[in-house]
């Protein structure tokens, strides 16, 4: 039965109602189904995610892929994380896989943008001084005039770029790969670009290519003072390396990602002096509901119309 089912599975299982009530109808024909990942009983049945053929999975819930083996005739995942390179080894061959990218350019570029902020101006002191009732003013780093390179350039160093431009920071743009006919220089360039250097903002994809990418010899081009931000995957960056340099207050560091993750409570990052740290919430602000919401009406309506979904995540 699921064999013949697989070519007409016009079910889609999506992880919020409503969504036709802001965006219109649904395509005549595509059988909606909703499972957020966490709510004790909503599970569609067995007959139902039979049927299913694009699944939009619940966002921020790492054990909905358990539901996977339940789901016969999937022909298509859409994540609505920009980063799958764990998912991807999980989907099932034949089954296309597509990604959020986009989704978390602004919430992410926001959040870079803040952390970059908060530690040239010395935020989290201002906050200690408050609490304790000191007024102690004095002068602090600024982002005006500062270099930033960008390490990933993509669709969300553009969006981080565009914020540090209207900062008046002078953008330096490195990708893998150099692309000179978009000023974007290749990874092997950095032993001549971190000397001068004043921020260096990672946003690296998890992968073979990256892991322990930006180690001590990174680090050490770096000139004194230096602010390193992680946006991208914890892993990226070298935690002891980076301990290292931050204990001898040689370097800053401001992370939204770490290595490891979730970072236990007694981690030495904790008590670094120079670093700041957040749970991982870049992408989380109000601005990805919306939009996501605006992807998983377009990727129903081309599923249903039989078109390429958007945003494919090449895995060979």
């Amino acid at each position: 039965m699921t064999r013949d089912l697989h070519h007409t599975a016009t079910g889609v299982l999506l992880p919020w109602p409503d969504l036709d009530r802001h965006h219109g109808p649904w395509p005549e024909g595509v059988d909606v189904h909703m499972w957020d990942g966490t709510t004790p009983g909503t599970e569609p049945t067995d007959d139902a995610l039979a049927r299913v053929g694009l699944w939009v999975m619940p966002y921020a819930v790492p054990d909905a892929v358990n539901l996977l083996p339940k789901l016969p005739n999937l022909r298509a995942v859409q994540s609505l994380s920009a980063g799958v390179e764990k998912l991807a080894p999980l989907i099932p061959a034949g089954v296309t896989l597509h990604n959020g990218r986009g989704l978390h350019d602004a919430s992410t570029a926001e959040h870079a943008l803040g952390l970059i902020l908060a530690a040239q101006r010395d935020l989290a002191q201002w906050v200690a001084d408050q609490g304790a009732g000191r007024w102690e003013p004095h002068f602090t780093r600024s982002l005006a005039d500062a270099r930033v390179t960008i390490v990933g350039y993509g669709s969300i160093g553009a969006a981080l770029e565009r914020r540090l431009l209207a900062c008046e920071a002078d953008v330096v743009r490195v990708a893998r790969r150099a692309r000179p006919e978009e000023g974007v220089h290749a990874v092997a360039d950095l032993p001549a670009l971190l000397p001068e250097t004043d921020i260096v903002v990672l946003v690296l994809p998890e992968n073979p290519h990256t892991v322990g990418m930006f180690g001590a010899e990174e680090l050490a081009a770096l000139p004194d003072g230096a602010l390193v931000v992680n946006v991208g995957r914890g892993r990226t960056l070298d935690t002891g390396a980076l301990l290292a340099e931050t204990r001898a207050g040689r370097l800053r560091a401001a992370l939204d990602v770490t290595d490891p993750e979730p970072l236990p409570a007694g981690h030495p990052l904790r008590h670094a002096p120079g670093v700041l740290l957040t749970p991982h919430v870049a992408g989380g602000s109000a601005a990805f509901r919306p939009r996501a919401e605006r992807l998983i009406v377009e990727q129903v309506r081309r599923f249903a119309a039989g078109e390429p979904l958007h945003h494919l995540f090449p895995r060979d």
